[in-house]
């Protein structure tokens, strides 16, 4: 049994507290700023029985902090945004398991800031993982696993195909489901609409693989709704967006390596997690219906967790992090 500290409690937050004490872990502090949760006993929030443990609004004011051995951060998206956050949970002592994309592996998209989390992390003696399904498995763990059995790998090719009927109204939001065009357009250029990490998961894969990866591209349009769709957390008439499609590429000198199409939205007819592995030998892997997302991040996380703790000091990847 490990001590926790949770730390956010959006719908994210939540589930995997409520499992982590479903596992027999002890959550003995919650820190969420919002007004709607300070103060609320954290295992009535979670849909538990009362655990005695209440939701505070900052680290400082959960003196069993110094109790824990590691927190659970599922606050943030932006690697820049939670520095701060990361910081003071390694200065507490504790390890740090997070969701925050941008972390999953950030030693090439922002150098500069995973290398102070680094430092902070070994000089306090804890370990710091960002890790989820996906960036952290499913788009870029998995695909290095499965050339394993490969002699040779010349390129490789993920699709992530969802549909986002089932997921939580947040994730909807975040692809752009119910919009306009022109809402989609403003918020693609405002940069708050997209699915986080697939540049992150493409320098995963790479530094799996040893290749040394001369440039990366990144491509998103909407996915356009050709008939009404119900069954997403509002109504979508023809013509507006159902959901999102990004591609990101990969390249070694003028050779593209590195193909990930992720692919989500409401009522998507063919859903799915594919890999695609050219080599030796040619290996194509497909989960038909794809993978839950927050099942499998809850599950992710929480499977992670007892390796973090053996995993040594710093700012870790999941590479870095032994799987079994």
């Amino acid at each position: 049994m490990l001590k926790l500290v949770q730390v956010g409690l959006g719908p994210m937050g939540r589930r995997i507290a409520k499992a982590a004490v479903e596992r027999g872990h002890k959550i003995v502090a919650a820190v969420d700023p919002a007004p709607d949760k300070t103060g609320r006993d954290i295992g009535l929030l979670c849909g538990l029985s009362r655990l005695g443990v209440k939701v505070v609004p900052n680290l400082k004011s959960a003196p069993a902090v110094k109790r824990a051995d590691a927190a659970l951060l599922t606050t943030l998206s932006s690697l820049k945004a939670i520095e701060p956050q990361v910081a003071e949970l390694a200065r507490a002592g504790l390890h740090v398991l997070s969701t925050c994309e941008e972390m999953v592996y950030p030693w090439k998209t922002a150098p500069t800031i995973a290398e102070r989390i680094d430092r902070l992390c070994r000089a306090k003696n804890v370990a710091c993982l960002a890790t989820g399904v996906n960036p952290g498995f499913l788009m870029d763990l998995l695909p290095v696993v499965l050339t394993g059995v490969c002699e040779r790998i010349e390129k490789i090719v993920v699709r992530r195909i969802q549909d986002a009927s089932p997921r939580r109204i947040p994730f909807q939001q975040k692809i752009g489901a119910g919009l306009t065009r022109a809402q989609f357009a403003a918020k693609k250029a405002a940069g708050t609409l997209r699915h986080v990490g697939l540049t992150e998961s493409m320098h995963l894969i790479a530094a799996g693989m040893g290749w040394n990866v001369s440039r990366t591209t990144e491509t998103l349009r909407p996915v356009i709704a050709r008939r009404k769709i119900a069954g997403g957390y509002v109504p979508i008439a023809p013509g507006m967006a159902s959901g999102v499609e990004q591609i990101g590429r990969a390249w070694v000198g003028r050779r593209l390596v590195i193909r990930l199409e992720f692919r989500a939205a409401i009522g998507e007819p063919d859903p799915r997690d594919e890999i695609e592995i050219t080599g030796l030998p040619n290996l194509r892997s497909v989960i038909p219906g794809g993978v839950n997302g927050d099942i499998a991040t809850t599950a992710v996380i929480l499977n992670t967790l007892p390796r973090l703790m053996k995993a040594g000091p710093g700012l870790k990847t999941m590479l870095d992090v032994p799987m079994g």
